[in-house]
Order: C-alpha cells, then sequence, then structure tokens
C-alpha cells in the first residue's frame, strides 16, 4: 500500500494497531505518521516504533490518506473542529472509539467524507486482534480493501452492518477483560491448590488459549467441544455443575448485556 496512515492519539489501540502494521510490512515506517498531546508520548512512541510523530494535529492530518482517531470518545468533538478543514479532500477517516457513530463524523466534517466505524480490541497488540468495520457509501471497493488490510495486519476483520457495532463492543471490543478475570480466578484456586503463581498463570492462560483456537479450528460447536471434556462421572463435569449453580453462564450474559447497553447510551 502506498499511503500515508495517520495516527490521532498513540495509546494503547493506536500502538497495537502501529506495531502491526510494521509487523506485516504494510507500508514502511515512513509511510505512518502519529500526533499525541505531550512531547513525552511523542517521543517514547518515536523511540520504540521509529516513524515520524508530532504533537501537531493539523499539520498530520493535512497529509494523511487514511485517518485513524486513536483518541477518547469525548475528544472527538474537539479533535475533528480542529483538523476538519485541513485533510485532504479523498482521505478516508477511521474512528475507533465506542459509542462515536459514522453520522457523527459526518456531521462534524460538514461535508461528504468517507467514514469507517471500527471497534479493535486490545489483542491486537500480540496480532490476535478481532475487529469489526462499518463504512459508509463514500468508501469505494479499494479503499474497503486498503482499510481491511490495515486491520488484518493485526488480527482478524469482519464488515458489520453499524446496528451491531454496540454487540460487537460487548462480545469483542470489552470482553478481554471478562477473560483476564477469568484467568486471574483460575490462577487463584490453583494458587490455592499448591501451584506458584508463574506456573497458575501459565496454566490457566494457555488452557483458554487452546480452547479459543479448538473453537476456530475445528468449526466444532462450543458446547459439543465441552461435552468432549465431561467424562461421566468425571471431575469436569463436577467442575460445570458448579459453575452453571452459581450462575457463571447468566453472569457472562448479563455482563455483555449491560455492556452493549453502556455503548448505546454513550452514542445518543
Amino acid at each position: 500500500m502506498d499511503k500515508i496512515i495517520g495516527f490521532i492519539g498513540c495509546g494503547n489501540m493506536a500502538q497495537a494497531m502501529i506495531g502491526g502494521i510494521l509487523k506485516s510490512n504494510l507500508v514502511s515506517k515512513d509511510n505512518i505518521i502519529a500526533s499525541a498531546a505531550t512531547e513525552e508520548t511523542v517521543k517514547r512512541v518515536q523511540g520504540i516504533y521509529n516513524i515520524k510523530t508530532t504533537t501537531n494535529n493539523v499539520e498530520m492530518a493535512s497529509i494523511a490518506d487514511i485517518l485513524i482517531l486513536a483518541v477518547k470518545p469525548n475528544r472527538y468533538e474537539s479533535v475533528i473542529d480542529e483538523i476538519k478543514d485541513d485533510v485532504k479532500k479523498d482521505v478516508i477517516i477511521i474512528g475507533i472509539a465506542a459509542g462515536i457513530s459514522m453520522e457523527y463524523m459526518e456531521n462534524k466534517f460538514h461535508r461528504k467524507t468517507k467514514i469507517v466505524k471500527a471497534m479493535p480490541n486490545t489483542p491486537a497488540m500480540v496480532g490476535e486482534g478481532m475487529t469489526a468495520i462499518s463504512l459508509n457509501k463514500e468508501v469505494g471497493e479499494d479503499e474497503i480493501d486498503e482499510v481491511i488490510s490495515i486491520f488484518n495486519s493485526f488480527g482478524e476483520t469482519e464488515i458489520v452492518e453499524e446496528s451491531l457495532m454496540d454487540a460487537v463492543t460487548a462480545v469483542s471490543g470489552s470482553s478481554p477483560a471478562y477473560v483476564y478475570i477469568m484467568i486471574e480466578a483460575m490462577a487463584d484456586a490453583a494458587v490455592m491448590e499448591g501451584m506458584t503463581r508463574k506456573s497458575a498463570y501459565k496454566f490457566a492462560s494457555q488452557a483458554v488459549l487452546g480452547s479459543a483456537k479448538m473453537v476456530l479450528k475445528t468449526g466444532v460447536h462450543p458446547g459439543i467441544l465441552k461435552d468432549n471434556v465431561c467424562s461421566p462421572k468425571g471431575t469436569t463435569i463436577e467442575a460445570v455443575a458448579s459453575l452453571e449453580e452459581n450462575g457463571f453462564r447468566t453472569a457472562i450474559i448479563e455482563a455483555m448485556r449491560v455492556c452493549a447497553d453502556k455503548s448505546r447510551e454513550m452514542s445518543k
């Protein structure tokens, strides 16, 4: 790809994306530029990734062909107001914040603009991200491929209807936190049984990783994979029964419901 990719914001997600793009050789380091609010941040990011950095959003936005808004939702209005008169005519704007709709971004730019709504997640940092994208009608077919190639550089990407973005936030955007809690709890229990903390985290984490790969690689329904582990009168079915008795499944469903509700509330 021979495009300049710009980032406004250099937080964890932006850095995960930058790292993935560079590792995949999608573009050279000279084709990536990032801006941040402080000199300390831009110097740190420049030192890690050896890319162009600046504290001047307008300067960066004026040269980017694909511009990724990697700031918190409450900063979108001020950032767009700052750059809207200086972005390129054919720039592709990618918003990655929960609760920020394509319509919101379109209205803030006050002209026809190529808009992408994306919801990546933090496993992008290790090349295992899951991203959903929605695109407005101004984005062309070739440009869709370019956008997908960016997000595929650090994981998997699916195009979804924007109306599903709240569900995406719940099932992949926020869900790493649920998984970390489960891993931490599993490790705590293993430590109670005498395992060292270091070993406990390794065993729990690898079990989660392997189980997820089983679902993805085999295509077998998770319920069947669960049944396959549960021997009659065995240890696993006892554990599963305890999880059900304590509302494990319901707790996850409820957590995702409130997560999606919060995402909808933020977009109002």
